[in-house]
């Protein structure tokens, strides 16, 4: 049973281009599905985390972690009465945007963009599923609902202020774009189940980037003893299975540090919901503050791991080594597609033949490179620009 505050998706606002209602899917699970065929979610399983995508066959990539942040999304939103196929089909879509090279790639492309109006993932997987999936007659993207494109949009808070001013930097071009001609709501707080993603994605990260620093070798069982949360899941471990072999001690522990945090957004969500009483969906968007958020200790405990796994994993010497690399990557190829826009494969050429200007180039520059996984982009740089794409297994960690 569903409660009042969850999206009915009866009651969806619709999509862009009106379709014929499905006689055996929701409206959120035919998005759910157009997600896992889209050619961009599958370009996820070459796309990097945190090591690069050929580093190692165990390391989460792009792909498993949108699958773990949907599974995570599925089991609060169910025990939050919830809509479950909108969260999952948030979840699953919410990293469509990113780079290859991860936040590395994503950086170097910010810079690269920063005069032609901007890039931001979270904008750029929304251009993904409104214009750059082009597989259906009728239209280009998606066609998705109203709400799982709030979703995608804003499920991290609003972009807007109440004046319609930015709340941070400027407002992304690919989001302003669509924004124009579809209303997302941009001054709002999302759907609860889009929280719900948002804060699925910290659960999954939080929980894999611990054992795939663990599996490089970074860091080591030890040093998470000294840590909260991670440090009481291992001691408990040890309690009830002492002598348990290495690899079976560290599931087990970080298993208990996963279910943690799900009991503990679980909880401080019900409370907030049960004090806030919301009477539909549209409530939610309207009270003003983050509904869906973990405890105020937790948060701070979860913040000493953060600031561990980015001294430990995400900045250690060979980890920056790579990422100065791959900028490299990233940099040459968006410049060489600029200076010579003859050299994009011949299916992007009619968009290139009807830019406008230097601007508009850029942006389908931008769209080609940034959808690239990590191994073509590779590729493509040995290819055009003669580069040893080899020397990048520099970088393979043990394990």
């Amino acid at each position: 049973m569903t409660a009042p505050f969850a999206a009915d998706p009866a009651q969806s606002r619709g999509r862009l281009f009106p379709e014929r209602i499905s006689t055996f899917r929701s409206p959120f699970q035919r998005d759910r599905d157009r997600i896992i065929h889209a050619s961009a979610f599958r370009r996820l399983k070459h796309k990097t985390q945190v090591f690069i995508e050929h580093e190692g066959d165990y390391y989460r990539t792009r792909l498993t972690h949108s699958i773990e942040v949907a599974q995570v999304a599925r089991t609060l939103a169910g025990a939050l009465g919830l809509n479950t196929d909108l969260a999952e089909a948030i979840a699953l879509a919410h990293d469509l945007g990113h780079t290859p090279f991860g936040h590395t790639g994503e950086d170097a492309m910010s810079e690269l963009m920063a005069p032609y109006g901007g890039f931001d993932h979270n904008a750029q997987a929304l251009r993904i599923v409104t214009a750059l999936e082009r597989h259906y007659a009728d239209f280009d993207g998606l066609n998705l609902t109203w709400e799982t494109l709030e979703g995608i949009a804003k499920h991290n808070g609003p972009i807007l202020a109440a004046d319609g001013s930015p709340l941070k930097d400027a407002l992304p071009v690919a989001l302003a774009e669509y924004n124009a001609q579809h209303d997302l709501w941009l001054q709002t707080y999302a759907s609860a189940e889009a929280q719900v993603a948002a804060i699925a994605d910290d659960v999954a990260y939080n929980h894999h980037d611990l054992h795939d620093g663990l599996r490089s070798g970074l860091f080591s069982e030890e040093d998470l003893m000294a840590l909260p949360i991670t440090g009481p899941a291992f001691a408990e471990v040890d309690a009830q299975y002492p002598g348990l072999d290495r690899m079976r001690r560290r599931h087990e522990a970080l298993r208990r540090v996963f279910g943690v945090m799900v009991e503990d957004v679980i909880l401080v969500a019900n409370t907030r919901l049960q004090a806030a009483e919301p009477a539909d969906a549209d409530a939610v968007r309207h009270l003003g503050t983050k509904i869906i958020r973990f405890s105020d200790r937790l948060f701070r405990e979860l913040k000493v791991i953060r600031h561990f796994l980015f001294t430990r994993m995400y900045r250690a010497e060979r980890v920056v080594a790579m990422r100065a690399e791959v900028t490299e990557v990233v940099r040459d190829l968006f410049t060489l597609y600029m200076g010579d826009p003859a050299t994009l494969p011949e299916e992007w050429r009619g968009d290139v033949a009807r830019a406008g200007d230097e601007a508009a180039l850029a942006r389908i520059v931008c769209d080609y490179v940034a959808g690239m996984t990590d191994r073509f982009a590779l590729q493509e740089h040995a290819r055009l620009l003669g580069s040893d794409s080899a020397r990048f297994t520099r970088y393979i960690v043990s394990g």
